[in-house]
């Protein structure tokens, strides 16, 4: 089973759409917090709805569930907190939500093809990534590969 994430930054519409369409990916779950900055351009919640409709016939969710809080959020971003911190209080905060159950129940445990959606270029330090390996390791049993796109 194949589950995918991807970040916006630096990349032009044609590459994101591009590399959505070539690797088939089936839906989109866009878990950023704020998903209509205006610095989210072609990424902007219903543009990007009706974007991977009409280009890709992706499906498209915004689930705030697997989102950081606001407060962890600009604690990493104004540099209170470093990453490690940030990882750990946001992996609290999945187990805190139960995000799990939630996950699994809204997608009804099929993660193959389903792509991750944040800002963030580099999954490194993105909470997509984070998002992801806490889907693979509370479903041991689904065979999960992770794959950043």
């Amino acid at each position: 089973m194949k589950l995918f994430t991807i970040g916006f930054t630096k990349k032009s519409a044609k590459e994101f759409f591009g590399l959505l369409k070539s690797n088939s990916i089936k839906k989109i779950i866009d878990i950023r917090l704020n998903n209509s900055s205006q610095l989210a351009g072609f990424t902007k919640g219903n543009d990007l709805k009706y974007f991977l409709e009409v280009i890709c016939n992706i499906d498209y969710e915004h689930d705030m569930s697997l989102a950081p809080t606001q407060e962890i959020l600009d604690g990493y971003k104004k540099k209170i907190i470093n990453w490690d911190q940030y990882e750990q209080l946001f992996k609290n905060l999945l187990f805190t939500r139960n995000s799990i159950d939630t996950i699994n129940f809204k997608t009804k445990r099929d993660y193959d093809y389903l792509c991750l959606l944040c800002s963030e270029l580099s999954p490194k330090n993105c909470h997509r990534r984070l998002v992801a390996e806490y889907i693979k390791e509370n479903n041991p049993s689904l065979s999960i590969e992770i794959i950043h796109l």
